[in-house]
């Protein structure tokens, strides 16, 4: 790791990186997602997919934590794609446990086709746009610990 100033050049995401990578990400391309699901496809229940895109962000940051303690843990300290798709499997059931729960206030049901469709949509827009386009808009991204700003 290079220290340049206050940041350290380090190509794995550091937690800061991970949260403001994942509020850009949810912040553009969740939302034009689920604006897409909410507007178009399933107007009468389209509420619901911001409340579960809210509660998948908030939720996330929190996982983040997790996350980068044991990314501390790998020898490399890297987090492999595979990694990503395993998270994004444990959060999908972690919200539907949650709902199925009647524990997340503002969702009282949910229906799974929908939740499953909706959510695997925004994960992929997220995964690929991270995974291609970040590295594009924001070239300096992976040399900092994942902080765009």
């Amino acid at each position: 790791m290079v220290q340049v100033g206050y940041l350290s050049k380090t190509m794995t995401p550091t937690l800061l990186g991970r949260w403001q990578t994942r509020i850009l990400l949810f912040g553009t391309i969740g939302l034009l997602i689920t604006a897409i699901f909410a507007f178009c496809i399933v107007s009468p229940g389209g509420t619901v997919f911001w409340q579960v895109l809210g509660y998948v962000l908030l939720f996330g940051l929190l996982w983040d934590i997790l996350y980068t303690l044991l990314q501390k843990l790998r020898w490399d300290h890297d987090w492999p794609a595979i990694f990503q798709l395993l998270a994004g499997i444990w959060e999908a059931v972690f919200v539907v446990m949650l709902v199925s729960a009647g524990i997340l206030p503002g969702i009282e049901s949910i229906n799974f086709g929908w939740f499953l469709v909706h959510y695997t949509a925004v994960w992929l827009g997220i995964f690929i746009t991270s995974q291609s386009l970040m590295r594009i808009w924001f070239p300096r991204w992976r040399f900092y610990g994942g902080r765009w700003l």
